[in-house]
């Protein structure tokens, strides 16, 4: 198996520790099959944050069987609400290879990087001279065999991890890594209802079992939930990267429209979350440079309660602890060290005591 690395580059751009959260704008089947809404919707995900622009690589009958979906009868989760059959749906969604070099240039000219998920080997082939990265959904988690094949490109990939048991991560990260070592394992929940009962089930933690199975492996967040809870608490549990489908209408009719972000909740989540980033720190604690003067206004020192002579044995009734605590006060932790020594000169009362008061 090769060895991880904690560090993935894409265009320029370091993903992991220590570095600003990377922002995949997942773009997906809410192009409309329209290439200048497509190219309108990676230039709008841009201005509002997004480090990539993601889409998806498919034809229908490279994903889905016509058969298969329709002998299931009604047990199709958010599907069932489609007024087109699912593999129509996903003919009307899937991307003209003719886009693909269109895609990507448009991607160039709003400085973000151009990603796709390719439902194929074939696809993988047309697409790797575009591409700076991969992303595996979810639902091939179990292909193996395409595992393999993207990693063998040699450029980063990143694994979402929806709808699967640690069996079938494990299986998966292994075939992985053991051809290339440049992985990002996404926590995922795949429910596309947009029910706030999804926050249920997104279970953050998952992130912290992943941390202990795979120490040194960049980790993400796939996510499908409305606002901003479940992208913060990822990014503080260590997730490095981020994926939400975006869109220009939440209100737009299309399978992936209504539970993506818009414009403005996309730069609200990029905002709250480098906020967030600067707020976690480095885990050092110790008196910050904006707390200097607190230290001195908020502390106690120890004080003469009373005014007192020199050569006089202090005794604990003369003295107090008030506030403030100036740089040379004495803190009340030593209140023992003070009782019982002998002063070198007049304290006037109120007045904190030094070293240098004290024989």
């Amino acid at each position: 198996m090769s060895s991880i690395e904690n560090t993935l580059h894409i265009n320029g751009k370091a993903i992991g520790k220590g570095f600003p959260t990377y922002f995949i704008a997942d773009i997906a089947a809410n192009h409309d099959s329209d290439l200048g809404r497509a190219k309108e919707l990676i230039h709008l995900c841009a201005e509002a944050g997004a480090d990539a622009a993601k889409f998806q690589h498919f034809t229908a009958s490279t994903i889905v069987s016509d058969h298969g979906f329709r002998s299931l009868g009604g047990d199709q989760s958010h599907q069932a609400s489609w007024k087109k059959s699912v593999f129509e749906v996903y003919k009307d969604a899937s991307i003209s290879l003719d886009w693909t070099e269109t895609l990507k240039e448009t991607c160039d000219q709003a400085g973000i990087a151009f990603f796709t998920s390719p439902y194929s080997m074939a696809l993988v082939e047309h697409i790797d001279p575009f591409v700076p990265a991969y992303k595996i959904g979810s639902g091939d988690i179990t292909w193996t065999a395409m595992i393999e094949y993207i990693a063998r490109k040699g450029k980063p990939y990143i694994l979402a991890s929806g709808a699967s048991t640690f069996d079938d991560v494990h299986r998966a990260v292994s075939a992985g890594l053991a051809v290339n070592p440049q992985m990002c394992l996404m926590q995922c929940n795949t429910n596309y209802t947009a029910s706030l009962e999804n926050f249920h089930y997104i279970k953050l933690n998952v992130l912290n079992t992943y941390r202990s199975m795979y120490p040194d492996l960049v980790l993400g967040l796939s996510d499908h939930t409305p606002g901003h809870a479940t992208v913060l608490g990822a990014v503080a549990l260590g997730a490095r990267m981020i994926e939400k489908h975006f869109t220009d209408d939440v209100d737009r009719v299309g399978p992936d429209h209504k539970f993506s972000m818009d414009p403005r909740t996309w730069r609200e989540m990029v905002e709250r979350t480098r906020e967030l980033e600067n707020a976690l720190g480095n885990g050092v604690k110790l008196v910050e440079p904006n707390e200097r003067q607190t230290v001195v206004l908020q502390r106690r020192a120890i004080r003469a309660k009373t005014a007192l002579s020199a050569g006089a044995l202090i005794e604990e009734t003369d003295l107090e602890v008030l506030r403030p605590c100036p740089a040379d006060a004495i803190p009340p932790y030593l209140l023992p060290e003070v009782v019982g020594r002998k002063l070198r000169h007049d304290v006037v009362t109120g007045s904190h005591l030094k070293w240098t008061d004290l024989e």
